[in-house]
């Protein structure tokens, strides 16, 4: 589980938990448009994007615990992001299967021949990067 946050200890630590999550959710959208836009090149940098579709998932989870003011843990496990966001807001698990989808790509796709990543595969992290976006928004920044 994550823990509370602390009391401040630097410059990050002064921000409100709805500010913190916001930092989270604008870096996790960045994440998302990087492999968006590398969706142009040629030859298309399949297991690049799929990585950054990981994390933008991350970042979203991250943000919502941060939301709850708890300290998000330095992990790339996306499961575990999960398990620790469903203790504080169940409807998580709405997008629990896309993060298990998501989660190989944390780190194998930076390393040569570690995973075999296929087109579909990658048309398949862009979409469930998205649903996780689209879940945690409203939670960290709604709309007026």
């Amino acid at each position: 589980m994550a823990e509370p946050l602390e009391p401040a200890q630097n410059i990050e630590d002064t921000l409100t938990p709805e500010s913190y999550a916001k930092e989270w959710l604008k870096y996790a959208e960045m994440d998302l448009a990087s492999a968006e836009f590398l969706l142009a090149m040629y030859p298309q940098p399949i297991a690049i994007i799929c990585y950054h579709c990981q994390q933008s998932a991350e970042k979203c989870l991250k943000g919502l615990l941060a939301l709850k003011n708890q300290v998000p843990p330095k992990t790339h496990d996306l499961p575990l992001l999960i398990d620790a966001c469903n203790q504080l807001i169940p409807e998580i698990m709405t997008v629990s299967s896309q993060c298990a989808a998501l989660n190989p790509f944390s780190s194998q796709p930076r390393y040569p021949r570690e995973l075999l990543i296929t087109e579909s595969d990658m048309q398949t992290a862009i979409k469930n990067a998205k649903a996780v976006y689209v879940f945690t928004q409203p939670f960290i920044a709604p709309k007026s």
